[in-house]
C-alpha cells in the first residue's frame, strides 16, 4: 500500500516559504521547520528531500505566487512612467506596512545571503533579476513611445538602474528605513529620466 501523507504538501511548502522569508536560510534550522510546520523530520524529509532542497522549494514559490504576478502587471501596464511609478509605490507599501513588514523580498534576501552560494539559487536569482530588469524596460520603452523619456535617456540602461533600486527598496525596508524616504528616492530617480517639457 501506498504511503498516504497525513498534511498538506502545499500548506506546510508555504508556511516554510514565510519562515525562509522572515529569517533566511543561514538562521533557519530543521528544529525551526519541525516548530513552525508541526511535522517530524522524517515527514519533511521523506517530502522536500533537505533544507536546501526545501529552501529552493519555497523560493521557487514564492517567485510564482508573488514576484511573477508583480512583475506581469508592470509588463501589461502600457501607461510608461506613471506604471513605474506605481510600481515603486505598491513596492515600497508592501514592504513597509502590512503582515510582511520588514521581511523585504525573498529574492533580494537571498542576493545578500549566503542562499546564492548554491548554482540552483544563483540561477533562480539570475532569471528573477532579468524578469525585473525586462518589466521595467517594457515600461520604460511604452515611455519613450508616450515622450515621457528625456531626450537621450537610454531605456535599457534605465531600466537597470530601476532594477538595482528596486533591490535596494527591498532590502533598506528590511532594514527599517522610512516610508516616505524609499518613496522620494524613487520618485527622484524617476524624475531624472522623465521628460521636463
Amino acid at each position: 500500500m501506498a504511503d498516504v501523507k497525513h498534511f498538506d504538501p502545499d500548506a506546510t511548502l508555504d508556511t516554510v516559504m514565510r519562515l525562509f522569508w522572515r529569517q533566511g536560510v543561514a538562521t533557519t534550522g530543521i528544529q525551526d521547520i519541525v516548530n513552525a510546520t508541526g511535522l517530524n523530520r522524517s515527514s519533511l524529509y521523506s517530502t522536500y528531500g533537505g533544507k536546501q532542497e526545501l529552501y529552493r522549494a519555497a523560493l521557487n514559490r514564492y517567485v510564482e505566487e508573488r514576484s511573477r504576478p508583480a512583475l506581469g502587471r508592470l509588463e501589461e501596464d502600457d501607461r510608461g512612467l506613471p506604471a513605474v511609478t506605481d510600481f515603486f509605490t505598491t513596492l515600497i507599501e508592501t514592504r513597509c506596512t502590512g503582515e510582511y513588514a520588514r521581511w523585504g523580498c525573498m529574492v533580494s534576501n537571498a542576493h545578500a545571503g549566503t542562499e546564492n552560494g548554491d548554482p540552483e539559487v544563483q540561477a533562480l536569482l539570475d532569471r528573477q533579476h532579468q524578469r525585473l530588469r525586462n518589466a521595467l524596460l517594457t515600461a520604460l520603452r511604452a515611455a519613450q513611445r508616450r515622450r515621457q523619456l528625456a531626450e537621450g535617456v537610454d531605456p535599457g540602461s534605465a531600466a537597470d538602474i530601476l532594477a538595482l533600486l528596486a533591490h535596494g527598496v527591498n532590502l533598506r525596508s528590511r532594514a527599517g528605513a522610512d516610508p516616505q524616504q524609499l518613496q522620494a528616492t524613487a520618485a527622484a530617480a524617476i524624475t531624472a529620466v522623465a521628460n521636463r517639457q
